[in-house]
């Protein structure tokens, strides 16, 4: 993971949901329909960043779903200032923060939330940001039968291994500049997912970068229009599989 994981902007607004627990999770729940669940697994900004949980309270009213957005990093809170402070940024060594929170340290705690809304909702799906990419796609894989669908963007630390083993409905929205969902593995999940036997919707986002669908610039129309897009394009998913 690189400095595109960590830089972004700040959006307006005033989250609706309530904080509460979910598997042992802190979790920030919005939403009220019993019948369908999305679970959310962040970036490296965590269940706090405001945007993630203003995204979380589209997705519930647009949606009609269930909302829930859990920590995954153990309590640990990367600041939103670092962000938009260069020096921040350069503080924060993401790749020793990823080491912390690595796919063998935090897969269980996730499937474990995964699990626990499965057993309460007829219908649950998944969606992910950079980090939280591979554990939609782990999520979703043949046999586990854990979620009805996934969508991701920008997906950071996902393998071809995880792209083949998918047995769900999956969307990907994918920013032409992305040096983790490089232009190979773009290649190979449009080339590999369609003979899966799987619904597939790949949405591609021409002169966007790494974490604009969820750390985008509101004030900048091109970044705006297209996470506009990308927040609209999961609630079509989820619309569409959910319900």
């Amino acid at each position: 993971m690189s400095e595109c994981c960590k830089s972004g902007f700040s959006w307006d607004g005033t989250p609706v949901g309530k904080e509460s627990t979910l598997a042992d999770n802190k979790t920030y729940v919005t939403g009220s329909n019993k019948d369908a669940a999305v679970l959310i697994v962040h970036d490296v900004f965590g269940w706090t960043l405001p945007n993630t949980r203003l995204l979380a309270d589209h997705y519930a009213k647009e949606a009609n779903v269930t909302v829930y957005l859990p920590d995954f990093f153990g309590g640990e809170v990367v600041s939103p200032e670092t962000m938009e402070d260069p020096k921040k940024r350069e503080a924060f060594n993401v790749m020793e923060f990823i080491g912390r929170n690595s796919k063998d340290i935090r897969k269980p705690e996730i499937f474990a939330c995964a699990k626990a809304l499965k057993s309460q909702y007829g219908k649950l799906g998944a969606v992910g940001f950079c980090y939280g990419g591979w554990a939609c796609f782990q999520l979703g894989a043949k046999g586990n039968n854990l979620v009805d669908c996934i969508s991701v963007a920008h997906p950071s630390l996902l393998d071809e291994k995880e792209i083949d083993a998918v047995g769900v409905p999956v969307q990907i929205c994918a920013p032409e500049t992305d040096p983790q969902f490089s232009p190979q593995l773009k290649e190979y999940a449009n080339r590999v997912i369609p003979g899966l036997g799987v619904p597939y919707d790949y949405q591609y986002f021409p002169g966007l970068v790494h974490g604009f669908a969820i750390r985008g610039d509101h004030t900048y129309k091109k970044q705006k229009d297209g996470l506009e897009r990308a927040k609209n394009a999961a609630v079509y998913w989820f619309n569409e599989h959910l319900h």
